[in-house]
């Protein structure tokens, strides 16, 4: 079979095309064909060591996957050969087959694309995670989005307003404005893609959330926007803190004091190993949600697995609307 590999530390120009032998599932495991793997943040910082987890080398990359199963291992339940699912694998889904745990598999609907079940788990999870369990959104609220037309801001975005939540997006240029508007959001705001004075970004944010302030912000930015953003939160509001792209924030602290607001991190994965039962409520709720037209995923481009480190490098530049896949 053929895996796009990471051998040596290095960006997504390092990452090779290399014939691989077949994996073969063990007891728990199911071989899974991989019919389409999308990118996340994740799979630009692991290629790069910059990721808390550091798999052995040489790894594809890849964390998020959809395809059929090719061969079970024993005692997988009634999972069997064909069965469609997603699964979340932390890397090496950039292959044609890859063998995951059975707990891990989650089963896809014959009426959802592979396509857009890869695009679903990491994305909605997270949002519903941070905004449910760790940003306690209630119907009436309002919710600032910062990158709300990344990945994770469009889910946040989606789940904001099923939640019955009123919606700002934060975006850096108008065309994703309008993606933000698309997916549901009730006012949307252009930042300066490079870093603004810093008293402007403030009084963009706070203009448009409106004098009450935000009640939650979820930010998977960082950077400049993350101190500008805080300054617009509401008494005892909750700020999210999802991820990095624009670099790593220092927040004075006497903001959290003056709003007796909290900051809240968001780390979905080990949120699934501490609470594994509860994630699953949530994954069923997405499923609900999607039945009912309120969430869907978001694919801007697609791939083939020879240009998937194009497609990493993309995500990296923050050229991507929505969710971009890669396709066996």
């Amino acid at each position: 079979m053929k895996a796009l590999l990471s051998r040596e530390p290095g960006g997504p120009e390092t990452l090779r095309v290399e014939d691989v032998p077949d994996p073969v599932p063990g007891p728990g495991e199911l071989l899974v064909r991989v019919r389409a793997c999308s990118i996340n943040y994740p799979d630009v910082l692991i290629i790069e060591d910059k990721y808390q987890l550091k798999p052995p080398r040489p790894f594809a990359p890849g964390s998020e996957i959809a395809g059929e199963v090719e061969a079970v291992g024993e005692s997988v339940g009634a999972w069997k050969s064909g069965d469609r699912l997603i699964a979340a694998t932390g890397y090496g889904g950039l292959v044609e087959k890859v063998v995951i745990p059975v707990e891990r598999a989650i089963p896809l609907p014959a009426e959802r694309s592979f396509e857009d079940g890869s695009a679903l788990l990491l994305t909605y999870a997270t949002a519903i995670h941070a905004l449910v369990d760790r940003g306690r959104l209630r119907a009436g609220q309002t919710l600032l989005v910062l990158g709300a037309s990344g990945g994770v801001g469009i889910a946040a975005v989606e789940i904001g307003k099923a939640l019955g939540a009123k919606v700002v997006a934060a975006v850096s240029s108008e065309e994703k404005a309008e993606a933000a508007r698309d997916a549901g959001a009730d006012g949307a705001i252009v930042y300066p893609a490079d870093e603004a004075d810093p008293k402007a970004l403030s009084d963009l944010f706070k203009n448009a959330v409106g004098p009450g302030g935000a009640d939650v912000i979820l930010d998977p930015v960082g950077g400049p926007y993350s101190e500008a953003a805080l300054r617009s939160i509401a008494w005892e509001g909750r700020f999210l803190v999802v991820g990095f792209p624009a670099g790593i924030p220092k927040l004075p602290l006497n903001l959290t004091l003056l709003k007796s607001c909290d900051v809240c991190g968001v780390f979905w994965g080990a949120f699934v190993a501490h609470d594994p039962k509860r994630n699953a409520g949530h994954v069923e709720q997405l499923f609900r949600w999607w039945a009912e037209g309120k969430i869907a995923p978001k694919i801007s481009a697609t791939y083939p697995l020879e240009h998937g480190g194009a497609a990493i490098a993309a995500l990296r530049d923050r050229k991507a609307i929505g969710k971009l896949v890669v396709t066996m």
